[in-house]
């Protein structure tokens, strides 16, 4: 492991620590969530399940050591649609660190625009499951069709509400309600999976995934006290399971005012 690195913060909610820069494309109304071609969903499914697998399964294997505990909770719906909810603290690997955990099912991202904004490989990570937020009101309406046409498919959806990248980051940053509006709206179960850093050997760090769930809206509850309540199941798990990380790779300080 390299010498310890210090990121100074004075914002958890909106600050990105990512080092890609990318010029988001706009996702309008014209945007296309849901492909007819019958070639361009085949091709997406290979490229998804099959060839892009491998290559995810190695780089967590190799790079991580990845090991996931909970599992078994996934195969319990695997003829359900479901919504995951993780941390939010690699930006290459949590594209695919929930698609491991529950293949062969077909795993979807909700992203920021950025993500299908290179000039090259916008395609291939539409391809790989991305579904971009919309950048203006007029495209919500696909947004929320296609959400909803993947779930109702038995796929599952992988949002991360803490929004920004921050690598390596131990903690549960504080997120908002918005993200948990999906499951109350579709009636469908959700999930979280926490990353944590773990070490092992001579100061190496790997990647321990818990999976816990289901976690279900509670219908008693007005819609936003719904959300507010699956919001804060899934938060307080989270910081729960985050505890179990014991070394810093990227050390956070937040600054004084």
């Amino acid at each position: 492991m390299e010498e310890k690195k210090v990121i100074y913060y004075t914002d958890e909610l909106n600050e990105e620590f990512s080092t890609a820069k990318i010029e988001p494309r706009v996702i309008d109304e014209n945007y296309k969530y849901i492909h007819k071609n019958p070639i361009w969903n085949i091709t997406s499914y290979i490229v998804q399940n099959f060839l892009s697998m491998p290559i995810k399964v190695l780089y967590a294997k190799i790079k991580f050591r990845i090991k996931y505990i909970g599992k078994e909770k996934l195969k319990q719906y695997k003829n359900e649609g479901y919504f995951i909810y993780g941390n939010h603290t690699q930006p290459f690997a949590d594209t695919f660190i929930p698609s491991i955990a529950n293949y062969p099912k077909r795993n979807y991202f909700i992203v920021n625009p950025e993500n299908i904004s290179m000039k090259y490989l916008k395609t291939i990570v539409e391809m790989l499951g991305a579904i971009p937020i919309p950048s203006n009101k007029k495209a919500m309406k696909n947004f929320l069709e296609a959400i909803e046409k993947r779930v109702q498919s038995k796929y599952s959806i992988t949002i991360y509400p803490e929004a920004h990248i921050w690598p390596y980051y131990t903690k549960i940053r504080p997120f908002k309600t918005v993200s948990f509006k999906y499951p109350i709206q579709l009636s469908k179960p959700s999930f979280c999976m926490t990353n944590t850093y773990q070490k092992y050997g001579e100061n190496k760090i790997k990647i321990v995934t818990y999976i816990d769930g289901p976690f279900f809206p509670n219908k008693e509850l007005t819609i936003k006290e719904q959300q507010q309540d699956l919001r804060d199941q899934i938060y307080n798990m989270m910081v729960e399971r985050s505890k179990n990380s014991n070394i810093e790779y990227i050390k956070y300080i937040k600054k004084e005012n």
